[in-house]
């Protein structure tokens, strides 16, 4: 498997080099990656709580308004 790609940009020369992560960046990229996909699980999870607790109230015959109305 081939490692992601770090491109370094030399704004005095011009240069542009394209090299591999080394072992400590790509252990960040990892680290951040995994952050992140947990992060993005995290908001699925509350969403579909809050979804499901909005279909429970609907059954009640509430709306967001009327929790709205309540305080709630």
């Amino acid at each position: 498997m081939s490692r992601p790609m770090v491109r370094i940009h030399n704004i005095e020369t011009g240069e542009i080099i394209d090299r591999e992560m080394n072992d400590t960046e790509l252990a960040e990229y990892q680290l951040v990656q995994a952050e992140y996909q947990e992060r993005q699980e995290a908001q699925a999870q509350a969403a579909a709580k809050r979804e499901a607790a909005l279909a429970k109230l609907e059954a009640l015959g509430l709306d967001e308004d009327d929790l709205k109305a309540l305080g709630l």
